[in-house]
């Protein structure tokens, strides 16, 4: 599957949400968001086995959420990235999994994940905002709005 916005459906949330919730696919996205993109160092990393290791990059790779480039000549060894319409889900997604986890992680050694914004150069803690009053959303601040009939 090519990275085409036009081919998106309703359905292809579900079965984002379906790819995303197998029990590898999330943590395989966020290690390649946070930059560990080969497979040795995701295989590392996740404490994976390589036969699942390949068979979820390949399915990541299939839906197009990640994108494979081989990085040696000599061996068939790749490194994956996000496709840009996955970057539009995964980092947002990321980013509040990661964000309401360290929140509220119990114990000292809990890992912080900085995030900087490329824009600006800065460290960042990104929020959901109201695209109108552009103030922070909180969850029992949102609610699906009445639909005009038309």
């Amino acid at each position: 599957m090519s990275d085409q916005a036009s081919r998106v459906t309703f359905q292809h949330g579900q079965e984002f949400l379906a790819a995303i919730s197998e029990r590898w696919n999330y943590q395989i996205l966020r290690e390649v968001f946070f930059g560990v993109g080969r497979f040795g160092e995701l295989k590392r990393a996740l404490g994976i086995s390589p036969n699942i290791l390949t068979a979820r990059l390949n399915s990541l790779t299939e839906l197009g959420l990640l994108t494979k480039r081989a990085y040696r000549s000599d061996k068939p060894w790749y490194e994956y990235a996000l496709t840009d319409s996955a970057r539009e889900l995964v980092v947002p997604a990321i980013a509040a999994v990661t964000r309401w986890a360290e929140t509220h992680a119990t114990g000292t050694d809990a890992a912080r994940h900085p995030l900087m914004h490329t824009t600006c150069g800065n460290a960042t803690d990104p929020y959901l905002a109201c695209s109108s009053c552009h103030q922070p959303i909180e969850a029992s601040a949102l609610r699906p709005a009445v639909p005009a009939d038309g």
